[in-house]
């Protein structure tokens, strides 16, 4: 097995040994956003979403609706990378959501045909066939937890009686909300998921909304220079034109930096006679499982 095959492998199975419960609290932590604090969930200690993830409108708020759906169902705008959940009064939740390519796979109604509580999570056949590097170490199944991609809680869309495999979940990775993903379906903050199916019983409507829908709801949508969807306003389009060039600039800084970085390490590795391919390089963070979204769980 290459050194770089072995290095994924490693880097897999992080989320396997890691610990249940969540770091412990310090009394000199930033103050969490109200609504975003951190929980103790069962056995699992969901932390706080950062503040800096939840900037430019990025959370859960109450808002007039933009639609003609009933109080209680449940409205999904991949466009807009909006989940509502449609209240009395033309009001309704709205929760920011991340969107996987299978989460783009699916146009129309549905129903809430069952919920789960931290469920386990396990990819297909096909999955660990066609990326055995990514899947094959949970061929096993994964169970629920904080390292799980399904989240602390997950809605299986049904239709015609027969599971969709169209998943409304958490995440523990919450830099992703907000954002397109490559892999799972709609991703919410693990605080919000747990709102949301507190709100969402069995057999509630589901709609995810086709484009023109979504434009005739929303408005014309862009992506800005960090990714995040906001309306194609003029104002928005020069500001994502200048926050291209400062992100250009930032990139070469930390270019710079990284290179200075690495010719100190290896000079660091020279002095004391160790070779370049054995020197030593930085830590690797733990990893966070967000690939698919088919899973195992029975329970809800």
């Amino acid at each position: 097995m290459s050194q770089s095959l072995a290095r994924i492998f490693a880097i897999l199975a992080l989320p396997l040994l890691a610990a249940c419960a969540g770091s412990p609290r310090t009394d000199d932590a930033p103050a969490a956003v109200p609504g975003y604090e951190g929980i103790q969930d069962g056995e699992f200690f969901i932390e706080p979403v950062p503040e800096r993830f939840l900037a430019g409108g990025n959370q859960k708020q109450e808002v007039a609706f933009a639609g003609d759906e009933a109080p209680g169902t449940v409205v999904v705008d991949t466009f807009a990378r909006k989940l509502y959940f449609v209240m009395e009064g033309g009001r309704a939740m709205s929760y920011p959501i991340a969107v996987g390519r299978e989460g783009l796979s699916f146009r129309g109604t549905g129903v809430v045909g069952r919920k789960a509580e931290w469920p386990s999570w396990q990819p297909t056949a096909n999955m660990i066939r066609t990326r055995p590097d990514l899947y094959a170490a949970y061929a096993g199944g994964l169970p629920g937890g904080l390292q799980n991609p399904l989240g602390a809680r997950a809605l299986y869309l049904y239709r015609g009686g027969r599971d969709t495999m169209f998943r409304i979940h958490g995440t523990s990775d919450a830099a992703s909300v907000g954002y397109a993903t490559s892999a799972g379906c709609i991703r919410l903050f693990n605080q919000d998921a747990i709102d949301l199916y507190n709100r969402v019983p069995n057999g509630a409507r589901v709609k995810v909304r086709t484009e023109a829908e979504s434009l005739a709801a929303e408005g014309p949508q862009m992506e800005d220079a960090y990714g995040r969807v906001v309306p194609a306003t003029p104002e928005n389009m020069t500001k994502k034109e200048k926050d291209l060039v400062l992100i250009a600039r930032q990139a070469e800084k930390d270019r710079a930096a990284a290179e200075k970085a690495d010719r100190k390490r290896l000079a660091a590795c020279k002095r004391r006679g160790i070779t370049p391919d054995d020197c030593p390089g930085p830590e690797l963070p733990d990893a966070v499982v967000t690939v698919g979204t088919s899973d195992t769980s029975t329970n809800g």
